[in-house]
Order: structure tokens, then C-alpha cells, then sequence
């Protein structure tokens, strides 16, 4: 078999076979409705033993009664060849009994994702490089600008918070996350700062903020500023968000890029509604009652691509394929309940919130990042 570094292009396959198989089927289709239609030196066989293709992987999915799927063929051989290879498989009709329809996806160039991925180490071995050539009189400049700055903050109340000196006088506070925030904030001016060093907010600040006129967080542009807020939003009164740019962490801005996130808040609703948190962070629980008779509509439902739309009172009213779901439930008003075979999608928790009212969605599994609305409470069958 040829060597994953031999392997110049990967043939990917789309296949649909009306009835249920396994993946030994539809390699032994594969293998066998290919043979003999060309000349035996490019038999899959005889390629794999050669080294001109390789392992040849299969994914399948069962749909109801269909299976579908994906082919993929590893080539070491030129582009024309590996061109032939994938129409040969393309000409498979059946697999056991059943049609099959086969369609090329694409004919991957592993190489151009190689040349990729070398020239990016390149870029940061030369980046690691030159961070390293720092003249010595510069270490000596940037280690008496920390010594000035940490001169320029305070602590704050028995916890020792970081912060900077007007943090106290001043009507508008900024929170930020870590005490290299608050650093880099007092470098460029800013001295009514805090950090607050984690989520579990002390009394003594609590204190401080509810003094205040106007509460500023300044966090992270990445997916743990996004999990900071949603947190910090349960426990503080805050009236606007500043956010860093997005992969960006407020340590690191300079004071330009510091000005213009501080000069653009927003409002905490829409920072709340721009943030993807994951779903895993918004774990609810059903009543015994009713998480008993949800088991028994789970029961009907699995692995059968169906979902049921209930009410208040768990009375059906709809029964329809996963793929209706989101028409279906722009349509109902009074539900309150979706329980699926399914994935949650952020569609459907669009769809789900703009009712305005305390809804469930319960399906068989949830898609990272999710935007969560405050009136849609997200489960899995696992969570059950």
C-alpha cells in the first residue's frame, strides 16, 4: 500500500444507496464492478498492491431506509490517472441488491495543504527568530517601563484586586479580566480600571460597582471573552461591552486598537447576542414528571430522523420529519416543547425564540458555538 507521505491527491466520493449496507458492501462493490474495465494494470487491486493508491476509507450514514456516505481513495499516481480512478468508481450502480448513485465531490492536492502548512511553521520560526535578536538595551527599557507601570497601579480590597489608581473616583469603571489587562490599560492612560481575576465576584467590588455610574467590561475578542461575559452578565450590573478584535486579547492591543474598542460599545443584550457559547455552559434540567413522559416521545423518535412539537401540557401537536422542523415551528404559536431526532442547529433556536416565550429544545445531539436565547433552554438525549 502506498505511504501516506507518497500520496499526492485524495479522490473523495459522494454515495447514495437506496437500502441499508455496511461499508463491506460497498467496498466489494467497489472492487468488483470496477474490475475488467480497463486493462488489469489499473485494477484497484493491483493498484493497492503496487502502491499507487491506498487504504481505501468508507463513512456511511443510515437515513431511514437509505444509506449514505462518503468513498475515500488515497493516489499516489498523476493527475490524469487519479482523474480515471474516480470516474471508474463513479461508474458504480449497485451495491448488493440495491441502486447506488455515486457522484465525485472533489480530488484533494494533499500537497498544496502540505506546502501550506510549511510555510506557515516557516513563518513562525522566523517570527520566534526574530523576537529573540531584542537587542539588550530594549530588554533593559521594557523592564523599567513594568517597574513604572506596576508603580502607577494599587490593589484593591482584601483580595488584592489589580487596578489602577482613579479606580475609586472616577463615575465610569472598566473591568477587564487578569492583571495583565490592567497593565496594559494604565500603559496607555487609562486608570480606571479593575481586574477582576475570575467570574466569583468578592463583596468588597460588589461594593465598588454599585457606586458607580456607568460599568464598561473590556474582554477578550475570543471564545473565552464570549464564556466571560455570559458569566459575568448573571452577577454584575453591566451597561456596555467593549470587545478586543476578534482573536485578539486586551494584554496585547495597543493603544490605538484599545481607543477604538473603548470608543464603540455596546449594549449588554446585543454583546450577549453577538456571543457563541457553547451549549455545554447552559445545562438545565425538565421536572421528573415531564422529563419522564419526554423519555417516552425519545422512545418513539430514535433513529427514525422524526421530531414531535408539544405543548404546556405535553399534547402533540405535530409529528414530522427533522427536516420540516424549522418551517413547522415558524408556523406554531403555543408550543413548548421540541423534542428530535436530530441535531440542534442554530436555526432552530432562532426559529424557537422568535415566539418570545420559555421554549425546550431537545434533540439528539447539539452543534458547537450555539448563539443561546434566554427563552430557549437547550438538551441532548444524553442530558436525559
Amino acid at each position: 500500500m502506498s505511504s501516506q507521505t507518497s500520496t499526492k491527491y485524495v479522490i473523495e466520493v459522494r454515495i447514495e444507496i437506496d437500502g441499508i449496507v455496511d461499508k463491506n458492501d460497498v467496498i466489494g462493490a467497489t472492487f468488483g464492478q470496477t474490475e475488467g474495465i480497463f486493462s488489469s494494470e489499473l485494477d484497484l487491486r493491483e493498484l493497492q498492491k503496487t502502491g499507487r493508491i491506498g487504504r481505501i476509507e468508507v463513512s456511511l450514514q443510515h437515513q431511514g431506509n437509505r444509506t449514505v456516505g462518503r468513498i475515500h481513495i488515497p493516489s499516489s499516481m498523476d493527475r490524469f490517472y487519479t482523474a480515471l480512478i474516480a470516474a471508474m468508481v463513479e461508474s458504480l450502480d449497485k451495491v448488493g441488491p440495491y441502486s447506488a448513485k455515486v457522484v465525485t465531490e472533489k480530488i484533494e492536492d494533499v500537497r498544496v495543504e502540505k506546502r501550506k502548512k510549511i510555510v506557515e511553521r516557516a513563518r513562525s520560526i522566523l517570527y520566534e527568530w526574530e523576537k529573540k535578536k531584542i537587542p539588550e538595551e530594549d530588554m533593559i527599557l521594557k523592564e523599567l517601563e513594568e517597574s513604572l507601570l506596576k508603580a502607577k497601579v494599587k490593589e484593591y480590597g482584601p483580595e488584592k484586586l489589580l487596578a489602577g489608581p482613579d479606580v475609586e473616583s472616577e463615575d465610569q469603571i472598566i473591568i477587564v479580566e487578569g492583571r495583565a489587562d490592567v497593565l496594559n490599560l494604565v500603559r496607555y492612560g487609562y486608570r480606571n480600571v479593575i481586574g477582576i481575576e475570575g467570574i466569583k465576584i468578592p463583596q468588597s467590588l460588589n461594593e465598588l460597582l454599585g457606586k458607580k455610574k456607568r460599568i464598561i467590561a473590556f474582554l477578550d475578542g475570543d471564545r473565552g471573552g464570549d464564556m466571560v461575559l455570559r458569566e459575568l452578565s448573571k452577577v454584575i450590573k453591566i451597561d456596555q461591552v467593549a470587545r478586543a478584535p476578534n482573536g485578539k486579547e486586551v494584554e496585547d492591543l495597543n493603544a490605538k486598537e484599545i481607543a477604538e474598542a473603548l470608543q464603540q460599545p455596546i449594549p449588554l443584550e446585543e454583546a450577549l447576542r453577538r456571543a457563541r457559547v457553547s451549549v455545554v455552559h447552559e445545562r438545565v434540567s425538565l421536572p421528573d414528571e415531564m422529563k419522564t413522559r419526554v423519555k417516552s416521545f425519545i422512545q418513539d423518535i430514535e433513529g427514525n430522523l422524526m421530531g414531535v412539537v408539544l405543548d404546556e401540557s405535553l399534547n402533540e401537536l405535530a409529528k414530522l420529519p427533522v427536516s420540516e422542523l424549522v418551517k413547522r415551528l415558524e408556523e406554531l404559536q403555543d408550543f413548548k416543547l421540541v423534542v428530535f431526532d436530530g441535531v440542534i442547529t442554530q436555526r432552530l433556536v432562532d426559529a424557537a425564540a422568535d415566539k418570545g416565550k420559555e421554549v425546550y429544545l431537545i434533540g439528539a445531539r447539539a452543534t458547537d458555538n450555539l448563539s443561546i436565547k434566554p427563552n430557549v433552554h437547550i438538551l441532548t438525549f444524553e442530558d436525559l
